[in-house]
């Protein structure tokens, strides 16, 4: 998958939709009819009582046991094969051969060990082995710089890195560097211990013998739910990484609070998209699947992304507000084209008005996109942003369930959760089991800090008690978002307190507020409100990066530069009506290079900003070596 820190999402494209059932809609809805009558005949499904487990080491030896020949991942090893399945069994093989030899063979028991790699079975089987008993896992992002990766590595006191062949440039160039990492295993390779280097496979082979003669040390080590187990580096969107410290009592409350919000069967296909480096990814979208004994099919990288989902047929997607809002726009794009933009909103409005009195007939009426994202697909899940609330509800009214989730790394991640019996578009969820959420001094409108109390809150931040304790105090996280509780505790992300502008006289204006509004406008790709100026004197500004194949297409092509601001700036004006006027727009530029983001496609505003005053303090230079 490519970098998601320099995120720009591939211009995939879905093949044309005819809408035939539109024909049949009262076959359809006969249809529909019939079997809500027979729904009610029947028994409710009962929902089995969640697990609650101590550890990883208890979660891996109970499923892979109990769904030993049932699918655990599902990936593509060569492009043009088919996707091929790796079950349970081969998965609890692996992972013993691998963390018996990791122990055993090169001494790594209770170190720490740094896994760098593009999402692949063997990122999967290397995490679970650290979790069950070796050490301590040092997920990393594979698109770190060269320094940051030598910074991290070492901060991380690792002594072991895997990494996958398309990382070994990197461990070559910076080897010489890593004077305390022991070994570097490459994945794939089956090479003997050389020196540190040996092959993925040969650390297997060796482990497999071992436990096959009676070596049962990686599954009889005890583990303490609180001990240190996961190390994880945060790609804020402020300043530099800080390392998240997170135990398995961390990891399973996670697994068992969203048992309790959303019910996954053995049947259920997870589609990864996003990098496994990430909580959002590791937690919710592997150890919950396999802990219910579910699959997880993975994606060859978003260029591959319509393809995938066809051929894999996934139940279930994780997914970033980005994301979600370009699926959304590249399909209503093929729906315009076809000519049958009114009738799919007239079908829309019938399908609603028909679901209000109990019929439901959205699957089967828009069954055509739902083929575009494999035929199955029942949930999709957003994090990490705000979204749009009118795209929450397309995705809901086509017929899947839009969730929505909400936490930070450092809540390792979810700390709320729609419900599924209670989904609330526009709302991030209630508080899960085992977690309490607050506002922290509300104004008048209730907004005011998120603050978090969790059996899923971190340990602190690796060698920063300052940091974790400026952070987390009376045992409540201060999470640094801004947001409102309704009266039935469901809870709406308004902003982030660190990007707040603060006019003169007062007046509290959040981004995220604005790029929402902005966000729908077709002729932006990408933007960012910020406050330029200083402090005393903020004017609300905006970089915008203009949506340049949608402007081709339905305006003109070859439009010049100011011909595009001047269309972007005219519907940045239409926004600023509907603002309070404190809020509006006053300065527009047009962005040139793509914004740096975070593994969770969010602007590192900082470093945006940064840039800006860099290039200020050139500018001045520039003018006083002129003057002179």
């Amino acid at each position: 998958m490519r970098s998601l820190r320099d995120f720009k999402i591939p211009d995939f494209k879905f093949p044309k939709i005819s809408f035939k059932n539109f024909t049949k809609i009262e076959e359809i809805t006969e249809e529909a009819k019939a079997k809500e009558a027979q729904k009610g005949q029947k028994k409710k499904e009962q929902i089995p009582e969640p697990i609650k487990y101590d550890t990883f080491q208890d979660v891996f030896k109970d499923v892979t046991e109990k769904f030993k020949d049932n699918p655990l991942i599902v990936q593509k090893f060569d492009h043009k094969g088919k996707f091929e399945e790796k079950t349970y069994g081969m998965f609890k093989d692996d992972v013993i051969g691998l963390g018996t030899g990791l122990i055993e063979l090169l001494g790594q028991k209770d170190k720490r060990v740094v896994i760098i790699s593009e999402t692949t079975y063997e990122w999967y089987v290397s995490y679970m082995a650290m979790l069950v008993g070796v050490g301590i896992a040092v997920p990393m992002d594979k698109e770190l710089p060269d320094n940051e990766f030598v910074n991290l590595v070492k901060r991380s006191k690792a002594t072991t890195v895997i990494y996958s062949p398309r990382k070994k440039e990197l461990i070559e160039k910076t080897r010489a560097e890593l004077t305390d990492v022991e070994y570097f295993v490459e994945m794939y390779s089956d090479k003997t211990l050389d020196g540190k280097d040996i092959g993925f496979e040969e650390v297997k082979k060796v482990g497999k013998k071992l436990h096959e003669n009676g070596n049962n040390k990686l599954l009889d080590t005890k583990i303490d739910p609180n001990d240190f187990k996961v190390l994880i580096f945060t790609s804020g969107t402020t300043s530099a990484a800080k390392g998240v410290m997170v135990c398995n009592r961390n990891l399973t409350a996670n697994v068992y609070a969203c048992q309790k919000y959303v019910y996954l069967k053995t049947s259920d296909r997870l589609f990864s998209v996003l990098p496994l480096h990430h909580t959002y990814e590791s937690t919710i979208g592997f150890l919950y699947p396999f802990s219910q004994g579910a699959s997880v099919a993975v994606c060859e990288g978003l260029k591959y992304i319509v393809p995938n989902l066809k051929e894999a047929k996934p139940t279930a997607m994780l997914a970033v507000p980005l994301l979600i809002e370009s699926l959304y726009k590249k399909i209503n794009q093929t729906i315009k084209k076809s000519g049958k933009e009114p009738l799919v909103n007239s079908m829309l409005y019938i399908s609603n008005v028909l679901r209000n009195v109990g019929v439901d007939i959205r699957r089967k009426v828009f069954s055509e996109i739902l083929d575009n994202l494999g035929g199955n697909m029942r949930i999709i899940v957003s994090a990490a942003a705000p979204m749009d609330k009118k795209i929450g509800k397309w995705v809901d009214n086509i017929g899947i369930e839009f969730l929505q989730g909400y936490g930070l790394t450092e809540t390792a991640p979810i700390a709320a959760l729609t419900p599924e019996a209670d989904t609330r578009i526009g709302s991030v969820g209630k508080a899960v089991v085992g977690a309490e959420i607050k506002i922290k001094d509300p104004d008048e409108n209730g907004e005011g800090e998120v603050l978090i109390k969790s059996e899923t809150l971190m340990l602190g931040y690796y060698e920063m008690p300052e940091e974790t304790a400026e952070v987390v105090k009376d045992g409540w996280f201060n999470s640094g978002d801004v947001g409102y509780l309704d009266k039935d505790g469901f809870l709406y992300i308004t902003g982030r307190s660190k990007n707040v502008i603060v006019t003169s006289n007062g007046k509290n204006i959040y981004p995220e507020e604005i790029e929402t509004l902005l966000a729908k406008v077709p002729l932006i790709s990408e933007c960012m409100v910020y406050g330029k100026g200083e402090k005393d004197d903020l004017t609300v500004s905006l970089k915008v990066i203009p949506n340049y194949s949608y402007i081709e297409e339905n305006i003109a092509k070859g439009l010049s530069e100011e011909e595009i601001y001047n269309l972007i700036w005219e519907e940045v004006k239409k926004i600023n009506k509907g603002l309070t006027s404190y809020k509006a727009i006053k300065y527009m530029e047009i962005k040139h290079d793509e914004f740096e983001k975070t593994t969770t496609m969010k602007i590192k505003r900082y470093a945006e900003l940064q840039k800006d005053k860099l290039k200020e303090e050139e500018a001045k230079k520039t003018n006083k070596k002129d003057k002179k």
